[in-house]
């Protein structure tokens, strides 16, 4: 029996890999491969928590906790991830182009979990933004 297609094509497979570590590993749900936005699938999810809170909204959130002493709870946002394997040579232009397939990530703008997958199939994932972004307070 021949293996099916998806198997020998190694941007699905980095795909299927990524899919599967965030819904066994990372807890994510309401995981779809978008194919019709890039030359890439990206891959859309929401996560079990927060991956980002942008700078502006960690200061008020900061300040609350300072005056309240409670924290603030905030809802996670679904996820654009780019699956890429490590070996890949990626250039601006081709991040660029991902980014302007995909729609504005609400008011501030627009990010991509990179999802970086090594040989052996270890998933390493960073958070890449367009353009400048303010540092975020420690």
């Amino acid at each position: 029996m021949e293996p099916p297609k998806i198997a020998q094509d190694p941007v699905a497979n980095v795909t299927l890999t990524v899919v599967r570590n965030l819904e066994d590993q990372h807890d994510w749900t309401g995981l779809e491969i978008v194919s019709a936005l890039s030359h890439r699938p990206l891959v859309r999810g929401l996560p079990p928590r927060r991956l980002y809170t942008h700078p502006d909204d960690q200061i008020a959130s900061l300040d609350h906790e300072r005056q309240t002493g409670e924290r603030l709870f905030q809802e996670p946002e679904l996820e654009w991830v780019l699956p890429v394997r490590l070996a890949e040579h990626w250039t601006m232009a081709r991040f660029a182009a991902v980014f302007d397939s995909i729609p504005e990530h609400g008011p501030r703008g627009k990010r991509v979990v990179l999802a970086t997958v090594h040989n052996d199939s270890t998933v390493v994932y960073y958070l890449m933004h367009e353009g400048v972004v303010k540092p975020r307070q420690n």
